[in-house]
């Protein structure tokens, strides 16, 4: 069983693939953690990277051969990536939704906890529709893909109105749900 966890920045993409894999017992892979590495190893800022990946298709391509490669390698994973279901197809396929206002809040509690973000809200805010777009016009550029685009997911969830844990199980309820309606094992 391979899962996708598609998703707009601050929608909980990494908490659901940190739940998914502990429920279902599978290994955890990000495209988010390498494209941080890549900014790190960079100097530059996140923002930054993916601005310098709308230039450059090499980051997106170096992640994305990643990916596939992992798709090739392994069957049993969770992964989180904003379009990781477009290169493995036999995926379960999840998007999480998020209002950018509410995106925004939880980019300022990450920075409170030590990781990468703003602290003013209207700043945030305007990162998460700039990272928003910016990701949307590479993927449309590079792939020919509308990240947002629904049609492409098997189960979609919209996760401003949830508390942490209840938007968590709301999903992977979906996920069971899902499995046992197509016999997934």
């Amino acid at each position: 069983m391979i899962i996708t966890i598609a998703g707009e920045l601050g929608s909980g993409k990494s908490v659901v693939a940190d739940d998914a894999a502990k429920k279902y017992g599978l290994k955890r892979y990000s495209a988010g953690d390498l494209m941080r590495e890549m900014a790190k190893e960079k100097g530059i800022s996140l923002l930054e990277l993916n601005k310098l990946a709308e230039k450059d298709p090499a980051i997106d391509k170096e992640i994305d051969a990643k990916t596939k490669e992992l798709a090739e390698k392994e069957d049993n994973f969770v992964i989180d990536s904003r379009i990781a279901f477009h290169f493995i197809p036999k995926s379960i396929k999840i998007y999480l939704k998020v209002d950018p206002e509410e995106a925004a809040r939880r980019v300022i509690k990450r920075k409170q906890t030590g990781e990468e973000g703003e602290t003013d809200i209207e700043e945030a805010k305007k990162h998460v529709l700039e990272r928003r777009q910016s990701e949307k016009e590479r993927y449309q550029k590079y792939y020919g893909i509308d990240v947002t685009d629904e049609s492409q997911y098997d189960i979609i969830f919209d996760t401003t109105p949830t508390k942490h844990q209840e938007g968590i199980d709301a999903v992977l309820d979906m996920v069971d749900k899902f499995i046992k309606e197509h016999n997934i094992k």
